[in-house]
């Protein structure tokens, strides 16, 4: 029993790892966040209603009409929010889910996420949060910054129990400003939306000499059976609410993201290892992997 699970794991991985045209090196692919996800994932993507490819037709998905529709009111509110410097990074290192982005200058405001509550949502952009409430697809929400020079490295995200809607709102409109998904490019152009499956290996880079303003969803990724859009919505539900991150004193700080704050003050101790001898820090490093895989293998 121990060795079919192990063996189904292992085969999960290669199905994420081979899933498209661009890949990790194999090595990180293993040791990725979302190989640590791929047999959920690996269900995910056998009951997916829609198609294994990197983008989707926007005019498919009719329930986000509303958004395209009243992008300039939406607009509105960012740029407000801009004004107030409200789409920041985190300030106490508790968004488990972004964390690494903050590095290059990304910034953002959580509209909604899942279950948790963001009480700073309503109160400084009413009109967006009544219509993302109208729709139920969309399980988070939030506004995205990219400044000049910006750029995300090559990633998958973990879960792919959702798709991912980008509206841009204030952008370059210019093809110096774009994002890759499994080396397709795609521009952000005002009042214009891209959907893409961001288990792809992804990338995005504002070579631009202007900001980039959009609104960042994630779409309940449509399932082929009712049972199987129900266990989608119930492992959202669980998994993505306690990752949830707050925008203000008030909002809510879920459990992963209380716990990502404790692992990034050990990661500060960690990178002071690896700086002391980096020949240590790597052998140390293989030497915990090697007794975790025989713990899991030989238990």
């Amino acid at each position: 029993m121990k060795w079919a699970f192990i063996s189904l794991y292992f085969l999960a991985i290669l199905h994420i790892h081979f899933r498209g045209k661009v890949r990790l090196p194999f090595m990180r692919q293993m040791f990725d966040h979302s190989s640590f996800m791929a047999p959920i994932n690996l269900f995910m993507h056998i009951f997916s209603k829609v198609p294994s490819t990197p983008y989707f037709p926007v005019n498919e998905f009719k329930d986000l009409a509303p958004l395209q529709q009243n992008w300039e009111i939406i607009r509105a509110e960012a740029e407000n929010l801009l004004t107030l410097q409200k789409i920041k990074a985190a300030e106490k290192n508790d968004d488990a889910g972004f964390n690494s982005f903050f590095k290059s200058g990304w910034k953002r405001f959580y509209l909604k996420w899942y279950d948790a509550s963001h009480p700073s949502a309503q109160q400084f952009c009413p009109q967006t949060f009544e219509l993302l409430r109208g729709i139920p697809s969309v399980k988070a929400a939030m506004f995205a910054e990219l400044p000049p020079g910006g750029k995300l490295n090559q990633h998958r995200d973990p879960f792919a129990g959702s798709l991912r809607y980008h509206l841009g709102l204030a952008t370059p409109n210019d093809d110096r400003c774009f994002i890759e998904v499994d080396g397709q490019r795609y521009s952000w152009r005002d009042g214009q939306g891209v959907i893409f499956d961001e288990t792809y290996i992804h990338w995005a880079i504002n070579g631009s000499d202007s900001d980039r303003i959009i609104l960042f969803c994630d779409i309940e990724r449509p399932m082929r059976f009712r049972w199987a859009q129900a266990v989608n919505r119930w492992l959202g539900r669980t998994m993505m609410t306690a990752a949830s991150s707050p925008n203000e004193t008030g909002d809510q700080t879920g459990g992963v993201s209380k716990l990502f704050r404790v692992s990034f003050v050990m990661g500060q101790y960690r990178r002071r290892f690896k700086a002391w001898n980096k020949t240590v820090y790597k052998l140390t490093k293989v030497a915990l992997i090697i007794s975790a895989a025989a713990l899991i293998i030989f238990i």
